[in-house]
């Protein structure tokens, strides 16, 4: 008969082998506030080339001071689910203020982006139902996908003609309803959708487009609407879901933005978003304010533009392996896991914080190095950072 002691046992040793194979994830603690330069523990001040804060906005001055507006008018939390007594004017507000920024018809609020695709798929489709989906979506995407009594199925990244090929296996099974979900900026190779070509084959059999925008709305196409409006089909996407935790403020929340009757069902139905606590009013204050930011002017992402441009000419002039794209995602590829993780450590050395993705993250010998620029970023400060990639290359005979 098995033993607690061994159970625990069994994990020490899955815990070995995960730091022998040197893959173990090591978390190294700030103790300073989000920016292009963070202070480690110890008092190391460092270049942040890893964070999602794209737009720079989680220590703007204006969306901090919002922010204490928030918590001195609204309170701390809610201390409650929303049909409850958890909806503030403010969340109507925030919803309504993404709804028209999105170009969409409604919003709901999510805890995160994790629980508004937790909560959607199972909600609006069932058994007789299919959901076309990239391999590479994020895992949001794959557990939701799961948690569906729809049929799956499963297109080879970025290619049309598969997932034409699997929309026609999904009509020749019979699907009553059928819904394409991508990625619409892919978080570890930086890849954009092809919404245009995808919102087409869409139409042609009669399916629904769903994109998880988390990694583009704010900063991706000429206003910062995402994807959609990159790939010019802004209005044409049915479903989107997004996070306020990356280039919107950096905090926490997600949302899934949609026709009114998506919204009104997900309200009804979503467990995610009947079952946790609403999103803490300081979030939802400092959001608004980064709205009124975006709205305002485009600089923001006209200067995350102009670093990405900069950045990624300037290291494939060093002789790194770049994936090829525009998007701030910057895989420098140093393919052995084990070299990658040494290459950080490093670079960090060397002033520059960045981190090594291997397996199961991405697939076995692609393991990289992701840089993620900033708006925060000076032209010094990736000139410092270029140079030490460049030492450290060399140093590990990566280049």
């Amino acid at each position: 008969m098995a033993s607690t002691d061994q159970f625990y046992t069994y994990l020490t040793q899955q815990l070995r082998e995960i730091d022998e194979a040197g893959l173990s994830k090591h978390e190294r603690v700030i103790n300073s506030r989000q920016g292009s330069h963070v202070s480690l523990t110890g008092g190391k001040e460092v270049i942040n080339l890893c964070a999602n804060n794209y737009l720079g906005l989680s220590s703007h001055p204006d969306v901090i001071a919002a922010a204490h507006q928030a918590l001195d008018s609204r309170g701390y939390g809610l201390s409650s689910v929303r049909f409850i007594c958890g909806t503030q004017d403010i969340h109507r507000a925030l919803e309504e203020r993404l709804a028209s920024f999105l170009g969409t018809e409604d919003v709901i609020l999510y805890g995160s982006a994790f629980d508004a695709n937790g909560g959607l798929f199972e909600t609006l489709l069932g058994p007789d139902d299919a959901i076309v989906s990239d391999e590479l979506n994020h895992a949001s995407i794959i557990d939701g996908i799961r948690l569906s009594k729809a049929k799956r199925y499963r297109y080879r990244h970025d290619d049309m003609s598969d997932l034409r090929r699997q929309l026609e296996q999904a009509a020749a099974g019979g699907a009553r309803h059928t819904l394409v979900f991508t990625d619409g900026v892919f978080s570890m190779d930086g890849t954009i959708a092809q919404l245009d070509r995808i919102r087409r084959i869409c139409n042609e059999f009669g399916a629904l487009l769903g994109v998880d925008d988390s990694h583009a709305t704010g900063f991706v196409g000429k206003t910062g609407r995402g994807t959609h409006e990159f790939r010019e089909v802004f209005g044409k996407v049915d479903i989107i879901t997004g996070t306020l935790g990356k280039a919107l403020g950096g905090a926490s929340g997600g949302f899934t933005a949609a026709r009114r009757e998506v919204v009104a069902l997900l309200r009804q139905r979503s467990r995610p978003y009947l079952f946790s606590n609403t999103l803490s009013p300081v979030i939802v204050g400092a959001t608004l304010k980064v709205l009124d930011l975006l709205e305002a002017d485009t600089r923001l992402r006209d200067t995350l533009e102009q670093n990405t441009r900069y950045f990624r000419t300037e290291i494939m002039k060093s002789g790194f392996e770049v994936k090829p794209g525009t998007h701030p995602i910057v895989p420098v590829m140093i393919h052995d896991a084990v070299q990658a993780q040494r290459f950080a450590r490093r670079l960090l050395e060397l002033g520059v914080y960045v981190t090594a993705f291997s397996f199961p993250v991405v697939p076995q010998e692609q393991a990289r190095i992701r840089v993620q620029l900033s708006a925060l970023h000076t032209v010094d400060d990736l000139t410092f950072a270029l140079a030490a990639f460049k030492q450290a290359g060399t140093e590990l005979n990566i280049v």
